[in-house]
Parts: C-alpha cells; sequence; structure tokens
C-alpha cells in the first residue's frame, strides 16, 4: 500500500467515492501532465450535506471547520479520480476556500483551517499551501462551504 495511503488508514480516515458533478464539469482535470485542478467540492458525506446555513448566524466556527473537512476529503476523492495514487502528489500548491456567512462575519479563515489543517497532516509539508478564504453571502444548494483546489504532480 501506498505511503499516502497508509498514513490515512492510521487516521481513520477513508477516501470518499468521487463526487458526482451536479452541472456539466468533470471533478478534476489534469493540465501539462503534472497540475491537477480540482472542482469545487462541497460538505457532503454520503450524499448528504452535514450542516446547511451561514457562518456566524446558524453555524459556529467549529461546525464549519467540519464542513472544510468534508470539503476537503471530497477534493481529495476528486483527485483520486484523476491520478490515482496520493503519493504522484509533489505538493498541494493552492487551496480556495469559500464560505457561506452572514453580514458581519470575518471567521473565514478559521474555517478553512479545518482542510489545510487535514491536507498537512496527511501530506506533512508537501500539504502546506498558499490559500484564499473567502467569504460569500450564497452558496449552491445551502452548503455552507465549498472548496477548489491546485495540485502539482511529482514529475514522472
Amino acid at each position: 500500500m501506498a505511503k499516502i495511503e497508509n498514513r490515512l488508514k492510521e487516521m481513520g480516515i477513508q477516501i470518499p467515492e468521487t463526487p458526482v458533478p451536479v452541472a456539466e464539469y468533470l471533478p478534476s482535470v489534469m493540465f501539462d501532465g503534472n497540475m491537477v485542478y480540482v472542482s469545487g467540492q462541497d460538505c457532503r458525506k454520503n450524499g448528504k450535506l452535514l450542516y446547511e446555513g451561514k457562518l456566524g448566524a446558524e453555524l459556529s466556527i467549529e461546525q464549519g471547520k467540519e464542513c472544510a473537512r468534508q470539503s476537503i476529503l471530497n477534493c481529495l476523492a476528486a483527485l483520486k479520480y484523476t491520478i490515482g495514487d496520493f503519493d504522484r502528489v509533489e505538493r498541494i500548491v493552492k487551496v480556495l476556500g469559500f464560505v457561506a456567512s452572514a453580514p458581519g462575519f470575518g471567521g473565514q479563515p478559521y474555517v478553512i483551517n479545518g482542510a489545510s489543517e487535514l491536507l498537512t497532516e496527511v501530506f506533512g509539508d508537501r500539504g502546506r499551501h498558499a490559500r484564499a478564504a473567502l467569504g460569500t453571502n450564497e452558496l449552491p444548494f445551502g452548503t455552507p462551504v465549498e472548496i477548489e483546489m491546485i495540485v502539482e504532480l511529482k514529475k514522472e
């Protein structure tokens, strides 16, 4: 078994099935042989959103972090769909997180830490990345968090 798969198993994490796109796009796309762009993923687990609502109103930062963690697990599922083996990852380059936010809520970076922390736990220094954490008034289907990422693969 590959190193990253072993680490996930030791952490008690199972990568979910590849999310089925809800519109006309692919879960992830490889570009130029070593870059993978992962489409935005919400916080569905077994087809159901972990939570619905906005941070700073219906949801706490801790609940938002749970959503971000699930969203990044769904991103990893989409990544695996394209690359097959996580050991091919050279580094996580960028994470872009969107947080459905109530007026006045400014804790988006703390919410998206739920994703960033998991990537660092799984990939070590290769999981440290550039990032943006943006607040928005609405996200599709009532999801509180949506995340996309860019990944560099090892040269073959």
